[in-house]
């Protein structure tokens, strides 16, 4: 067997339902982001993990620590699963970021914040880094953000960085299954658990929007 990555988004959150930008803001979990954690943990043990390894942002931990709970694992931290750096956006909503930041909000490169290429390079090499730490049939669950998981998944595969919008959001406590072979990391499943429902993500513009299938950061 191969090793595998479980890349699962944090469940929801008050600013995801108000569509604010989250970014490095640390927003706990909402009531419904807790029962997300909780039923992702349940369908998530029945995979065996052998690591759990969380942004350190509460979202994501407590969304880990969900998982943890039922598998007896420990949460190992890594700041560098942090969602995208917002700068000057976090903690506002699309229409007033369109309106003060028009040019940037069509680039979605926030003032302050952070290139979605170093934000791809970060979080990929956490993930390869801690991927390296499995025995070869082990699986790896990573607890991070919408962006920065969709970016680190992205750069995984070696996908040239104009071709990143291709890959769709995370939904809360939705997940992707990365499988590593000798030719390299292979998506085996996509924002599983979640489809059709909207996703709202501190994503690009296009992925904030109620599109089939993403709530920010």
């Amino acid at each position: 067997m191969s090793p595998r990555v479980v890349c699962l988004r944090h469940g929801q959150t008050l600013w995801n339902v108000e569509h604010r930008f989250q970014g490095h803001s640390d927003i706990p979990l909402d009531e419904t982001g807790v029962t997300q954690a909780a039923r992702a943990a349940s369908l998530l043990a029945a995979l065996r993990p052998s690591m759990i390894v969380s942004s350190d942002l509460q979202r994501a931990f407590d969304t880990a620590s969900a998982l943890a709970r039922v598998t007896g694992l420990e949460v190992k931290v890594d700041k560098d699963l942090r969602e995208r750096g917002g700068g000057e956006w976090e903690g506002l909503v699309r229409e007033e970021i369109a309106e003060k930041w028009p040019r940037e909000f069509v680039a979605w490169e926030a003032p302050g914040g952070e290139l979605v290429a170093d934000v791809a390079v970060r979080v990929s090499s956490s993930i390869r880094r801690w991927a390296a730490e499995l025995d070869s049939d082990g699986l790896l669950v990573v607890v991070s953000h919408g962006a920065a998981l969709r970016l680190g998944i992205a750069m995984l595969m070696n996908l040239p960085e104009e071709l990143w919008p291709a890959l769709g959001g995370l939904g809360n406590c939705s997940w992707s299954v990365l499988e590593q072979s000798r030719k390299g990391w292979r998506l085996m499943e996509h924002n599983a658990g979640t489809l059709p429902e909207p996703v709202r993500s501190d994503d690009s513009p296009e992925a904030t929007e109620d599109e089939p299938g993403v709530v920010p950061g």
